[in-house]
């Protein structure tokens, strides 16, 4: 093979490359809304949010028991999205940014949100408070990276259950509900 044609082969290969690589990769802040109309082929949308129905999930670099496992997730009702489907396996994108595939018997369409993940390591707390509006009472004060049980989203703020204590948030403090999205739990 000539300089010339290896040259014009490791140029295509890069920016075929390019093509597959968003520009947002590695960075996961608050969730974007869920594309309207765009139906996996289950018949749900996608992307859309679940939880993890089990204590030890194993996350495959594939859509098959024949693919590696690449990440072992330990936390049950911890949130995550769905952003691709295969027969009975379901490509998912946990609240940092990580992919991988889960055979859907082991999601659950019970949702959880993760509070503002994105502030994990700052000196943040969020204020869960009484009523859905500023300035309400505080309930508690949660820290990020918490995970609790949506009871209902209205699109802008979200009734959530923090082991056993109830109050709103903002819907942009969490992570497993689309802004603007409504939500019955």
């Amino acid at each position: 093979m000539s300089g010339f044609a290896s040259l014009r082969l490791a140029v295509s290969a890069a920016l075929i490359g390019l093509a597959f690589v968003s520009p947002d990769s590695g960075f996961v802040g608050p969730a974007t809304a869920a594309p309207n109309g765009t139906i996996g082929p289950s018949g749900l949308p996608l992307p859309r949010f679940v939880s993890l129905k089990s204590g030890k999930v194993n996350s495959r670099i594939g859509p098959g028991v024949n693919y590696p496992v690449d990440w072992l997730y330990m936390k049950p009702g911890l949130p995550m999205e769905i952003i691709q489907e295969y027969d009975n396996w379901r490509r998912v994108r946990d609240s940092e940014g990580a992919e991988g595939w889960i055979n859907q018997s082991l999601l659950s369409g019970h949702r959880t949100a993760m509070t503002a993940p994105w502030q994990r390591g700052k000196p943040a707390q969020l204020n869960l408070l009484a009523k859905p509006e500023n300035g309400a009472r505080t309930v508690a004060i949660i820290d990020p990276g918490v995970v609790g049980s949506i009871k209902q989203c209205n699109g802008t703020w979200c009734e959530m259950s923090f082991a056993g204590t109830s109050g709103w948030l903002n819907q942009s403090q969490v992570w497993g509900a689309y802004p603007g999205e409504s939500i019955e739990n």
